[in-house]
């Protein structure tokens, strides 16, 4: 009867913190959201919209993860497929690491300093998160040529839907 309740209660928690699909998925984003602030590799600020006005004309491809967060490293040589598989698209790495020097630290230890990195150097609850629904990491989120959002929530870089719109919008 102990081992039905722990495995009981294991269920409970576990349904209670895993990821959510939002119920509205988003096409755009608000101007708050744009205006959000991040730090690229050497320290300097950027907003979200310059991020985007960067890669303005390509399909980008935005991956939210960390390297103390075990889903988004598992999900690392799968994403690493799918940007092999996508020479034609831009990839930026959103990092939810806790401090700059944890976010230094893993662009080395998981060979990603040849990336587009960001971190969110105000933590995980901001504009442009909170915008995004952001409940749970990896997160990928595929923007369109002219900056709109084309695939709002996946949770994998395997899920098949990325690579259709990736397709759908290289058309």
């Amino acid at each position: 009867m102990r081992k039905l309740l722990v495995i009981f209660m294991a269920g409970i928690f576990g349904l209670s913190y895993s990821q959510k699909v939002p119920t509205a998925l988003k096409t755009g984003f608000s101007k708050e959201a744009l205006q959000q602030k991040l730090e690229d590799e050497e320290g300097k600020s950027i907003t979200v919209q310059q991020i985007l006005n960067q890669h303005k004309g390509k399909v980008l491809v935005i991956d939210f993860w960390a390297g103390w967060c075990r889903d988004c490293l598992k999900a690392l040589p799968k994403a690493e497929v799918l940007e092999k598989n996508n020479p034609n698209v831009d990839f930026v790495f959103l990092s939810l690491e806790r401090s700059k020097e944890g976010f230094d630290k893993s662009l080395v230890r998981f060979n990603m300093k040849d990336k587009n990195n960001y971190w969110f150097a105000s933590g995980w609850k901001n504009d442009f998160n909170n915008y995004v629904d952001l409940n749970w990491i990896p997160r990928y989120m595929v923007i369109d040529q002219k900056s709109a959002i084309a695939k709002y929530y996946a949770i994998s870089p395997e899920d098949p839907e990325i690579q259709q719109t990736i397709d759908h919008l290289l058309k």
